[in-house]
């Protein structure tokens, strides 16, 4: 457990976060999948690189790291998967699980991918799986429950059309795209069901930065033609737009100043457009060569947002609505359900904990402004929940995180680094 000490005096700080965990686990797979030495800089070391690495060493490539200069170097094996079978072990991290499915469908042999309690429980697979099965692959929830462990017998993949419902994770359509090149067919995919498409835009831009083409038609279809190979090459990782999230968050509520270098509004990332949010509620937002900074208001607004393709940062939100002059309403995130818990629910459960007025509704949840009473803040080990609740104690005395560790998943040094604030 861990103390959040509020800050009483205005912060005016210049912050770096880690690279990108979209990034980060679609270059690692898309390096593993061309044919040589890759290197990746600026890259994200946590539990889902971590898992991710693992489980690719596991499937026969070579990956050496450099924490310290944030650096990945990846020999792929262009497609080929040299081992006839795996047990592959993915904690928490759903872009891994997902990811796994499809890549190792390449191989010939029997293949399991397991996890977490609650990746077990909270994480549904079956509409990615149920798409598999449409191109020929031997893909199947162990338990028939839709969730992990899921077992591919692995016989390569022909490719083809497949039809595929988006509504519960983008994720899915990620791990289909990432493969498609390897497919001997290539594949065209129909999306059925709501989509995130920032996300999709991050996978293309992937793709594309390895020299493989996406043809996307509205993001209701995707044709990706075989034969394509990605080419090895040295791919810069840029910041992660969710975490920096916080720090935007942090200056908005403490009406102080806040710069996060090197992240820029026009990337890939959809939650880099949680700023325009924060502009609504009265912050001043500059963006510059360097990156983006941040000004807080003498008082936020209320707001009603739909945050369909920025839902990572609803919890951010989430944490700094109590605080404005009138209600907040979070829409149209029903998918946060089933993630790394029920967002929604966890959102309303803590914090009607520390006494705020809230309403839930089945897409998101309208928050009052409301004084705060301390309490301790339950996590459901999501460190998005830690580092979103984090930031009510830089106003009040009192909030305690339970489980602050479970940060390690996306941003292990997120609490050092939201020391920097206070000097």
């Amino acid at each position: 457990m861990i103390e959040i000490q509020p800050i009483h005096s205005t912060p005016n700080a210049t912050i770096e976060v880690p690279g990108s965990k979209s990034y980060t686990n679609r270059a690692l797979l898309v390096a593993a999948l061309a044919y040589g030495d890759t290197t990746l800089t600026g890259a994200l070391f946590s539990d889902d690189t971590h898992y991710m690495c693992n489980a690719l060493r596991k499937l026969g490539i070579h990956i050496s790291e450099d924490r310290g200069q944030s650096t990945f170097q990846v020999t792929g094996n262009g497609g080929n998967i040299p081992v006839d079978g795996a047990e592959l072990y993915i904690g928490n991290s759903g872009t891994t699980s997902r990811s796994l499915a499809s890549y190792v469908a390449l191989g010939h042999g029997e293949f399991v991918i397991d996890g977490d309690e609650p990746m077990r429980r909270g994480r549904p697979i079956s509409d990615l799986l149920n798409a598999l099965m449409q191109l020929g692959v031997s893909a199947r929830s162990k338990y028939d429950n839709g969730h992990l462990p899921v077992i591919v017998q692995a016989d390569g993949i022909e490719g083809g059309k497949t039809h595929l419902d988006t509504s519960k994770s983008s994720q899915f359509l990620t791990s289909l795209m990432l493969i498609a090149p390897y497919a001997k067919n290539g594949m065209e995919i129909e999306v059925i069901g709501e989509l995130k498409t920032p996300y999709i835009d991050i996978t293309i831009s992937v793709m594309e930065a390895f020299g493989v083409k996406v043809l996307n038609k509205d993001y209701r279809y995707f044709h990706i033609e075989g034969g394509q190979q990605y080419q090895p090459c040295s791919y810069h990782i840029e910041p992660d737009a969710s975490s920096a999230s916080y720090f935007f968050a942090a200056a908005a509520l403490t009406g102080g100043t806040v710069t996060v270098r090197h992240l820029h509004t026009d990337s890939a990332q959809g939650d880099v457009q949680f700023v325009r949010v924060l502009e609504q509620m009265g912050c001043k937002v500059t963006v510059t060569g360097s990156g983006i900074t941040v000004k807080g208001p003498h008082q936020l607004k209320g707001i009603d947002v739909d945050m369909k393709d920025i839902s990572d940062t609803a919890l951010t939100l989430a944490a700094i609505a109590p605080f404005a002059d009138s209600k907040v309403a979070i829409r149209n995130i029903e998918h946060t359900r089933w993630q790394e818990t029920d967002r929604i629910h966890a959102m309303v459960t803590e914090l009607r904990k520390l006494g705020v007025s809230v309403v839930e509704r089945q897409d998101g949840l309208e928050i009052s402004p409301t004084p705060i009473t301390p309490a301790v803040v339950d996590t459901y080990n999501d460190h998005r929940v830690a580092m979103a609740f984090s930031l009510i104690g830089l106003k009040v005395q009192g909030i305690r995180i339970n489980n602050p560790e479970c940060v390690s998943k996306t941003f292990p040094s997120y609490f050092e680094v939201l020391e920097g604030l206070y000097s």
